[in-house]
């Protein structure tokens, strides 16, 4: 190996990172702003500031959640991009990587949303926001199992959905090789 190939590798690499990083932060932001959207009717700062441990229990399951999901895309990205592709390969290997993970967070955040709409239906008696509001931790762990659990189930989906296209297939698809 070339000192040239390792730093086109070293620097493959580093765009990976940079990626996958913009990519976390984006699903973090976008993991807030969904339970922003299913807790309506709380403060999720405020609560978070006043000690609420129910609410950061519950985002923080949300987080790791999509997170959980996410590795599988990063994954894909990653082992994509591999020595000797030709420029072309290479450009969509990163254009996989990046579908990959944008569909990882788009699936982790409807399974989420849908794994919380079931159990509020399953739960009737019971008013999940409103006691995540009052600071009810055993209300929020539940929740935050059901949101863990799915994201475990539905992490092995999304990650054959991330292998399943790899850049060479794609590059020869768009005659790009």
């Amino acid at each position: 190996m070339g000192i040239d190939s390792l730093l086109v590798d070293v620097g493959i690499a580093f765009v990976e990172l940079i990626i996958g990083l913009m990519l976390a932060m984006g699903s973090v932001y976008l993991g807030i702003k969904m339970f922003d959207k299913l807790t309506e009717g709380i403060d999720e700062i405020k609560e978070l500031k006043k000690g609420n441990v129910a609410v950061a229990v519950l985002l923080g399951a949300i987080i790791f959640s999509i997170a959980n999901v996410v590795e599988g895309g990063v994954g894909g990205l990653t082992q994509s991009v591999v020595p000797g592709l030709t420029t072309m390969e290479l450009s969509a290997a990163l254009v996989i990587g990046v579908v990959n993970l944008i569909l990882g967070i788009v699936l982790a955040i409807l399974s989420i949303y849908i794994a919380i709409s079931i159990l509020d239906k399953i739960t009737i008696d019971i008013d999940e926001f409103r006691e995540l509001k009052k600071g009810n931790v055993a209300i929020a762990i539940i929740m935050a199992a059901v949101i863990l659990s799915v994201s475990f189930v539905i992490k092995g989906a999304v990650a054959a959905m991330a292998s399943a296209l790899s850049p060479q297939s794609l590059a020869v698809a768009l005659g790009w090789a």
